[in-house]
C-alpha cells in the first residue's frame, strides 16, 4: 500500500465542511482511510454527533490519538483570501476552516500510524478516538465515548490529542495538563417601580454588584505546582432597561472561572452559592446561581510517558518541548479519565481566524514527530 499523504488527506478533510454539529462525511473519510490501514472501526453516535473508535491490534499497551473532525464557523467569509473549504496551497501554506485546529492532525497521525504498522512497530495497539462534538457543547462527544468506553472495560494506556499546542514555533510547547472551568449565570430577580419611589420596588442591580464585587475581590490562589494562578472573570451583565425613571425587575450576569488543580468545580460552585446567600439576606428578591462546570483541572505528571513525546519532539525540531498548562480547555479534560494524556500540534496562532492556515513544510513535521513517539512509545512500553 502507497503511504499516506497527510496533507492531501487534511486538504481532503477540510473540503468536508463539519462545522459543528455538521459532518458532511468527514468521519466515513476518516472511519475509511484507518480501515484501509488494517483498523478495525466503530461508528459511536450520540444524538446527531458522529464519533469514532478504531483499533488497530488488541494486545497492551494501547496508544491513542485523540482528535476531532468539527470547526468552528468561517464568520466573514468575504474577509478570507481564499475560500475557506477550498483548501488552497498557497506559497507551501495550506488555508482552510480546520488546517489548524485540527484536521491536520488527524491526518498526520493516520499517516503516521499507516508507516509504523508497515514497519512492524506496534509492539501492542494503536487506537483512535474521533469525535465531532469538541467546538460545539461537548456533550455528544468524546465525553460520552469515554463513558461507554470504560463502561465495557476498554483499556487506552496514553493518549496523545493533536490540538495545536505550539506557541511561536513547531514543536516549542506539548500541553501536559489543563486549568478547570466552570461557568456560572446569575439571576436577581427584584421587583419593578418607580425610581421616585423606591420602597415600593426592589431594585436587582446593587444586590448583583455587590455580588460580582465579592467575587471578584476574592484572591482563588497563587498559582499551584505547574499552573498559573486560578482567575474569575465577569463575561457579561445585563439589565435591559431601556427607561430612565424605571427600577428593573431583574438583572443578569454571567462569569467563568479558570481554576488550578488547587480547587475542584464543586467547591468553587458551593463558593458562589454561599457569596449569594450572604448577599442575599438583606434582599428582598430572589438571587439564582447556576453553575456549568464544563472541566476540572489536571496534569499528566512528568515522567517516562512525556519524555517519550518530549524525546519525539526533539527528534524532529532539534530542541526539547516546554511542557506547559496554559490554556483553554480541550477533550483531554474527558480522556483523562481513562489515561494519562497529553496534547500535541501544529502552531496555534491562526486556530479560529480569519484565514487559518498551516504550513505544508510543518504538517509533514508532525507526521514525523508522531512516527517518533510511536517508535519510542513501544520500544518503552511495549
Amino acid at each position: 500500500m502507497a503511504a499516506l499523504d497527510p496533507v492531501a488527506l487534511t486538504q481532503d478533510l477540510i473540503r468536508r465542511p463539519s462545522v459543528t454539529p455538521a459532518d458532511e462525511g468527514a468521519m466515513d473519510l476518516v472511519q475509511a482511510t484507518l480501515e484501509d490501514l488494517g483498523f478495525s472501526c466503530r461508528r459511536m453516535k450520540f444524538g446527531e454527533i458522529e464519533n469514532l473508535y478504531a483499533r488497530y491490534g488488541t494486545s497492551r499497551p494501547n496508544l491513542c490519538f485523540a482528535g476531532h473532525t468539527d470547526v468552528v464557523p468561517v464568520g466573514d467569509a468575504r474577509a478570507w483570501s481564499r475560500e475557506a473549504f477550498a483548501a488552497e496551497i498557497v506559497d507551501g501554506v495550506l488555508i482552510g476552516r480546520g488546517a489548524v485546529d485540527m484536521k491536520s492532525a488527524i491526518a498526520a497521525a493516520a499517516a503516521a500510524a499507516g508507516q509504523a504498522i508497515a514497519r512492524g512497530e506496534v509492539a501492542g495497539s494503536l487506537s483512535f478516538l474521533i469525535t465531532g462534538d469538541e467546538e460545539g457543547a461537548a456533550t455528544h462527544g468524546t465525553k460520552l465515548v469515554v463513558e461507554a468506553l470504560q463502561a465495557e472495560g476498554e483499556v487506552i494506556d496514553h493518549c496523545v490529542v493533536g490540538e495545536p499546542t505550539s506557541a511561536e514555533t513547531f514543536g516549542d510547547m506539548v500541553k501536559i495538563g489543563r486549568r478547570g472551568s466552570i461557568n456560572t449565570w446569575i439571576t436577581v430577580d427584584g421587583r419593578q417601580g418607580h425610581v421616585a419611589y423606591p420602597q415600593r420596588a426592589a431594585n436587582p442591580i446593587p444586590p448583583l454588584i455587590e455580588l460580582l464585587h465579592r467575587l471578584q475581590s476574592h484572591v482563588l490562589d497563587e498559582g499551584y505546582t505547574g499552573f498559573q494562578p486560578s482567575n474569575l472573570e465577569v463575561t457579561t451583565v445585563d439589565v435591559g432597561n431601556g427607561a430612565t425613571n424605571v427600577i428593573p425587575a431583574q438583572a443578569r450576569a454571567r462569569l467563568n472561572i479558570r481554576f488550578n488543580p488547587a480547587h475542584t468545580g464543586a467547591e468553587l460552585a458551593a463558593w458562589i452559592a454561599r457569596e449569594a446567600e450572604t448577599v442575599g439576606r438583606d434582599f428582598s428578591g430572589t438571587i439564582t446561581v447556576e453553575p456549568v462546570i464544563s472541566g476540572e483541572a489536571f496534569l499528566t505528571e512528568p515522567g517516562a510517558f512525556t519524555e517519550v513525546v518530549a524525546a519525539a519532539v526533539e527528534d524532529v525540531a532539534g530542541a526539547p518541548p516546554e511542557l506547559s498548562t496554559t490554556g483553554g480547555t480541550s477533550d483531554a479534560r474527558f480522556i483523562r479519565a481513562l489515561c494519562p494524556v497529553v496534547e500535541l500540534g501544529l502552531v496555534g496562532k491562526t486556530m479560529h481566524a480569519v484565514d487559518e492556515r498551516a504550513p505544508v513544510e510543518e504538517i509533514v513535521k508532525l507526521q514525523a514527530v508522531y512516527e517518533r513517539l510511536i517508535a519510542r512509545y513501544f520500544a518503552t512500553f511495549g
